[in-house]
């Protein structure tokens, strides 16, 4: 496995939040984390990246133990985050911001540059001057994705990379997003749509309340009408 995450637990203070959460994703693969709200999606995801210190439990990359690593050290092992917010610098270039975190220290056979990044997403090419403030949702999404490409990634994981955004970008992302697999590359995605969801990832693990309570296929996804009715409905 490229990724394998078991009996993770995590707090803030004394709130604790997962309780021996166990996933995995396999190289190549595409899994989903799904859940309402405040159920420990973006928990686990620190926990995974060094944003947040495990309590408990075991996270391996390519093998190699990285619980409580920190995310520098991560970044350059090849785990790339697309985070909640997308957090660009609102006051760098789109240029500056790509180019800030340009990295192939795998040596890629065809690695993510500034030019295949506008050519992934045109949009950013005509906005390579303009600052981060001065772009719309949908292109601050667009920039987010490309700068964690340009890290090289193995792993890809995106947290709410389509929330808040009109349709129309919504499918764009969507439709980048399936390129993306098609290229080999793996990914973990959280997103509240489920069944875009459903079309582009391999796997799907339910979180309830900091646990994995359902894992299964896209096909037993949407045919699983009670559970979905029971821990995705809003």
């Amino acid at each position: 496995m490229l990724l394998e995450v078991r009996g993770l637990a995590a707090a803030y203070g004394a709130s604790q939040v997962l309780f021996g959460l166990s996933i995995d994703v396999g190289a190549g693969e595409v899994i989903s984390l799904i859940g309402r709200n405040g159920m420990g999606k973006s928990t686990t995801v620190k926990s995974i990246v060094g944003m947040l210190k495990p309590k408990a439990g075991t996270v391996r990359f390519n093998g190699e133990r990285i619980d409580g690593q920190p995310s520098h050290r991560l970044a350059r092992m090849g785990l790339g985050l697309v985070p909640e917010g997308r957090r660009i610098f609102p006051n760098l270039t789109v240029r500056e911001n790509l180019v800030m975190a340009a990295a192939d220290r795998r040596a890629a056979d065809d690695p993510w540059t500034l030019e295949r990044v506008i050519a992934f997403f045109p949009r950013l090419g005509e906005r390579l001057g303009n600052g981060g403030h001065q772009l719309s949702g949908g292109e601050q999404q667009m920039l987010a994705i490309g700068r964690a490409l340009m890290t090289n990634p193995v792993l890809l994981i995106l947290d709410e990379a389509t929330e808040g955004l009109a349709p129309v970008i919504r499918e764009l992302i969507w439709t980048r997003l399936a390129a993306l697999k098609a290229t080999g590359l793996a990914m973990i995605v959280i997103d509240k749509d489920i069944e875009a969801v459903a079309a582009l990832a391999d796997r799907h693990f339910v979180v309830e309340k900091g646990e994995i309570l359902w894992t299964g296929s896209s096909g037993e996804l949407m045919a699983d009408t009670a559970m979905r009715a029971l821990y995705l409905a809003v």
